[in-house]
């Protein structure tokens, strides 16, 4: 089986604790994921985010290829699911 996401199996390692990440626009942002599993080599997680006074909820998955960690946020329950980025780097906050 081919590798894990390396983004991915780092939130998931640092999480519960909080974790600061880059993405690839290079604004970075810490955040705390209630939630983080792997499904064979698929990652997916759910948290919000701690540096700043915002009640959304983030969501991370990997892309098809497994390349990428990307980010959603979500501001309510009604509300759709916006693409954020992607994440390139993350690293225990």
């Amino acid at each position: 089986m081919a590798d894990l996401n390396a983004v991915a199996k780092r939130l998931h390692n640092v999480s519960p604790d909080p974790v600061e990440l880059t993405f690839d626009d290079g604004s970075t942002g810490v955040f705390r994921l209630d939630w983080t599993e792997f499904f064979q080599r698929e990652f997916r997680a759910e948290g919000c985010r701690d540096d700043v006074d915002d009640d959304a909820t983030y969501r991370f998955v990997t892309s098809e290829d497994n390349e990428r960690v990307l980010v959603a946020r979500r501001e309510s329950e009604d509300d759709d699911w916006s693409v954020v980025g992607s994440v390139v780097e993350a690293s225990a906050a």
